[in-house]
């Protein structure tokens, strides 16, 4: 498992962030006029914030819905810690998990899978079940996504702060 190296965010960062929020398909040009800084400063911010993992890929905020798989579950999964390797490997290989973090406590991994429906979840379960180094799993059904993802309260917060860098 690989660790990104980020670099701290600063106000300006975070006010192109909200404003990409808005208007997704702005330009630099455009982001610069609202912000009112030099568009070659937003330009380069945008790169920075792409080359550090900042800004994760547009696919991150599809509904997985709308691909036709309506049922979330998080499976904790309890790992031989000698193929903790092959068990990333592994998991990468399915299409629906599509998120995993490594924990404390009694799970070693929380993997994030959708199906299409619980027949098709179990389907996955066994599927993340035969992957070497995989011990055994207890999972999780979300009936309902009562907050999805969010950063907008925290970018606000930043955008609020005095900028110690310029670009």
């Amino acid at each position: 498992m690989t660790i990104p190296n980020r670099r701290d965010l600063d106000s300006l960062d975070a006010r192109i962030i909200l404003a990409l929020d808005k208007d997704p398909e702005a330009s630099a040009l455009a982001l610069s006029r609202t912000l009112g800084v030099a568009r070659n400063t937003v330009h380069a911010r945008l790169a920075r914030l792409e080359r550090s993992g900042a800004l994760r890929s547009f696919s991150r905020r599809l509904d997985p819905a709308a691909l036709g798989y309506g049922l979330m579950a998080f499976l904790s999964l309890a790992i031989s810690q000698t193929r903790a390797g092959s068990v990333e490997n592994g998991l990468e290989t399915i299409p629906e998990v599509i998120e995993v973090h490594a924990t404390t406590g009694d799970a070693d991994l929380m993997a994030k899978v959708v199906a299409r429906d619980t027949a098709d979840l179990y389907r996955i379960t066994n599927q993340i079940l035969e992957i070497e180094g995989i011990q055994r799993t207890s999972t999780a059904i979300s009936v309902l996504e009562l907050m999805p993802p969010r950063y907008d309260g925290l970018l606000n917060r930043l955008s609020k702060q005095e900028s110690g860098s310029s670009d």
